[in-house]
């Protein structure tokens, strides 16, 4: 344990494809989802102590409880490893809570891979994917965050050989929504060759994103919050190739083929006030140094 500190990129991710194709008898929802991470992120500090896990909190607020997922994924950590230390944690929250984006997931991830990190990496990688999808599905994708296809409950990855450079446009509004309730109000047929088509789709040499953006879980949020509707009109109005709610919303994003196309729209949107207004293109870093 020579590094005593460790600092980490925690990315947001976008579903730009979303469809629930089934439910398990242990309450989870199939699905198969198109997912990208985004450069909008939060930064972690890690700084290993003897015992213990400490949080220290500043940007957006979230909820400091043992749920918390950097405090679940700490004692995970510690739990599976056998390593007798303890860590402080200093996060700044820029990643907007229950918003879709799955920060909470992102953040949960950037321990594991930063405790394994300090403490000369006692753990596989198998081994943190297996403890990243006790804490959660969506926790698994940023271990290695790269745009891919989800299939599963979203722990099924197959990252995508190529996708095209687009820039983001993402509106977050401000309230929260649990994907728990999302789910629990969610009355669809479910969806068949989904995953065909998806692959379909991205063998096109450009997708064309009226085609491809769907998410099954903006009819039951939209419905209850109409004012999703009236961003993703703006942004198109503004010039998006296309439109959606990321995960279980509330977060909406407008997909640009540059960033003067995407820098334009943000001049058009922030005076709307929906909410807070970010401008992100893809991920592609590294998660930590």
């Amino acid at each position: 344990m020579d590094v005593r500190t460790y600092t980490a990129k925690a990315p947001a991710k976008l579903n730009l494809r979303l469809k629930v194709t089934g439910r398990r008898p242990d309450g989870y929802h199939e699905l198969v989802s198109l997912m990208v991470p985004v450069d909008l992120c939060d930064h972690l500090e890690f700084t290993l102590i003897p015992e213990g896990v400490e949080l220290l909190w500043e940007g957006l607020p979230v909820p400091d409880d043992e749920e918390n997922l950097v405090r679940r994924a700490a004692r995970a950590f510690f739990g599976r490893s056998g390593v007798t230390a303890g860590v402080r944690v200093r996060v700044a929250k820029n990643i907007p809570v229950s918003a879709g984006m799955g920060g909470g997931s992102s953040d949960a991830a950037a321990t594991l891979l930063s405790l394994n990190r300090l403490c000369s990496a006692p753990l596989s990688l198998e081994t943190m994917k297996e403890l990243a999808l006790q804490l959660g599905a969506d926790v698994p994708f940023f271990l290695e965050p790269k745009p891919c296809i989800a299939t599963g409950i979203g722990e099924i990855l197959e990252p995508l050989d190529r996708w095209p450079l687009f820039w983001y446009l993402i509106v977050a509004p401000g309230f929260q929504v649990s994907t728990a309730w999302v789910y629990k109000n969610l009355r669809l047929g479910l969806t068949s060759n989904e995953y065909d088509r998806i692959k379909k789709e991205l063998q096109k040499k450009r997708p064309v994103m009226s085609q491809l953006l769907e998410n099954d879980l903006e009819s039951v949020t939209s419905t209850h919050f109409p004012t999703l509707d009236r961003i993703k009109k703006t942004l198109m109005d503004a010039g998006a190739e296309g439109s959606l709610m990321t995960g279980s919303g509330p977060g909406v994003f407008g997909v640009f083929g540059s960033r003067e196309q995407a820098e334009q729209a943000r001049e058009r949107i922030i005076p709307c006030d929906f909410g807070k207004v970010f401008l992100a293109e893809a991920w592609k870093h590294n998660m930590g140094h």
